[in-house]
Parts: structure tokens; sequence; C-alpha cells
């Protein structure tokens, strides 16, 4: 998602290996790799925790070069994968732990600024992910419900 409500341009990335095949010095095979994906995703982690882990730990460096797919398209394959996608997530906890805050500092007017871009940012990402069909046409983000989501 582009940076809606910052004056930054956020380029900044990290650049990947041009060549696509796998290393020489790499041991695991595609098999063993998912095994690890389907026994980390049953621990309750998420896609890019489980391609962290097995980049730190493992030296997989792309597990799309070794298995032939992604990470998530292995887990919804597998039906493992969330209801609600990563990044959506992510924002409807940060929504939720801001509207916490608030209910303790009514004052605090900057948090309430933030929480209205915050979710802003989820309408919108909701309103694409419903045209991609990942989310159910009847899918809404309601704030009342939105601590049951992410519990």
């Amino acid at each position: 998602m582009v940076r809606m409500h910052t004056p930054g341009k956020g380029i900044a990335q990290s650049a990947l290996p041009y060549k696509r095949s796998v290393p020489n010095w790499q041991k695991l095979t595609g098999d063993e790799v998912k095994e690890m994906i389907y026994k980390l995703s049953k621990k309750g982690l998420t896609p890019s925790q489980i391609g962290v882990i097995l980049r730190d730990s493992h030296g997989v460096n792309q597990v799309r070069h070794l298995t032939g797919t992604k990470i998530l398209r292995i887990l919804r394959a597998k039906g493992l994968a969330s209801k609600i996608p990563e990044d959506l997530y992510h924002l409807i906890k940060k929504a939720v732990a801001i509207r916490k805050h608030l209910e303790k500092n009514r004052q605090d007017k900057d948090s309430k600024y933030r929480l209205i871009l915050i979710e802003s940012r989820i309408h919108k990402l909701a309103r694409y992910y419903k045209t991609k069909s990942v989310l159910p046409p009847n899918w809404k983000y309601e704030s009342a419900t939105a601590s049951a989501l992410v519990a």
C-alpha cells in the first residue's frame, strides 16, 4: 500500500537477488521447507514471520525458489491461511490498541486523529480485498467488533 498520510516518498526496500535459482550451498529440499512452514504455521505464526525464521535460522533466502510457490499460497493449499489478510489484521490490531488508549486518555487529540487515519486505511484496504475476492462482499469493519477479530 502507498504512503497515504505522510509526505515521504517511500521507495526504500530490500533488493532480491538477480539469480532466481537455488544456491549450491542450500541443503534443504522443497518438501522439507513445506513441512517447516506447516509446523511454524500451526504454532500461530504469520507468513512474514515464517519467512523471517526460515531466512535467519535455516538459511532459506527465498521460499519461492525452493518450492515454486510463495508461503501464503502453500498455506492456502493446506487450509492453514488466516481468514483476514496479514496487513489488514495488523491495521485492525493497531486501531484496537489506539481505541483502548483513548478510553483512558480522552483528551489525546493526536491519537484520535491517528485513529481516524488508520481506520481510513482499513476501509481502503478492505475495499481492495473485496474487489479481489479475498474478503467476502458483505465483510465490514466495525470498531465495536474489531477486538474480537484481533483476539
